[in-house]
């Protein structure tokens, strides 16, 4: 199987649907206009495809000089495992070597710490840093 991988940030609403749905990231699929515009306002966006199929993306928001945030990254579920998206955080941390400051936050889960800390993060709770969060629902 040969996963493709494009830059692009113009994706058709029914493909990020299919993506969002899949790995249950139903607050997004409320609204696929904002997906869709949020998304094509993203600072970058790396998607990775099997054949015509939108299986996997990385979403970049930030000013791309000191501070990216990873705000999305997803693979579809059947997909999982091959490294798909390790791929899309070390291309991210490649193209983005010099921002002294990469931030993401996710969800507690399972395999989330063991994931992220394989990809070179570290978890705010071990480190120097301290984060915060707002999140309005």
């Amino acid at each position: 199987m040969r996963i493709n991988y494009k830059e692009m940030k113009k994706l058709d609403k029914k493909s990020l649907e299919d993506l969002y749905a899949d790995v249950d990231w139903s607050a997004y699929t409320k609204d696929l206009d904002k997906l869709q515009q949020s998304v094509a306002n993203s600072l970058y966006v790396l998607t990775a495809w099997q054949e015509e199929e939108l299986i996997g993306l990385i979403r970049v928001v930030g000013d791309g000089l000191s501070i990216i945030y990873i705000q999305d990254l997803l693979v579809k579920n059947a997909y999982h495992n091959q490294k798909i998206g390790s791929e899309l955080i070390q291309s991210v941390l490649h193209k983005y070597a010099d921002v002294r400051q990469k931030v993401l936050l996710t969800e507690e889960a399972p395999n989330t710490r063991y994931f992220y800390e394989k990809n070179g993060f570290k978890s705010c709770d071990q480190g120097d840093a301290i984060a915060f969060a707002r999140l309005d629902f």
